[in-house]
């Protein structure tokens, strides 16, 4: 029988994972596997408590953007409310104060209205006393001598 090359080849090839088996190649293998295997699902776990992790970071986020949303339109509602009681006090603010200033306008009126009425008497009352007066001096100029005696004529049947 003939030994060729392959005949050697496979003696190697058994005597090799004789050799292998002998100093326990396959169990440092497959604890370098398992190793290996143990970090990859390490990882996964941790990949999938991250992933975990942001997606209540993601929730919480959302429900931050709803409040401060909620609070965003709180605070116009608020600043409109305010906006409306500045405008509605601002108006009876400035309907009182044309009130108060249309009232003090006509009381001036009123005023000046009665001191001209009161000037206008006055002068007509000094005119009608210088009116009488002329009279009574143009009459008594005239007819005075005859008034005098008449009210001594008239004064002594008194008293008598």
């Amino acid at each position: 029988m003939e030994l060729d090359n392959s005949f050697y080849a496979l003696v190697a090839l058994v005597i090799f994972l004789a050799m292998a088996l002998y100093f326990g190649i396959p169990r440092i293998v497959g604890k370098m596997l398992d190793g290996q295997i143990q970090r990859i699902a390490d990882e996964l776990a941790q990949a999938k408590k991250l992933r975990e992790e942001a997606a209540a970071l993601l929730v919480e986020y959302e429900q931050k953007r709803v409040a401060a949303e909620s609070e965003a339109q709180g605070i116009i509602a608020a600043a409109q409310e305010e906006a409306t009681r500045f405008t509605a006090e601002a108006q009876a603010s400035l309907a009182d104060l044309v009130t108060r200033r249309t009232k003090a306008v006509e009381d001036k009126i009123a005023q000046a209205e009665a001191q001209a009425v009161a000037e206008v008497r006055a002068r007509s009352a000094d005119l009608a006393v210088e009116a009488a007066r002329l009279v009574l001096t143009d009459e008594m100029n005239k007819k005075g001598n005859q008034v005098v005696d008449k009210a001594i004529a008239d004064v002594a049947g008194r008293l008598n």
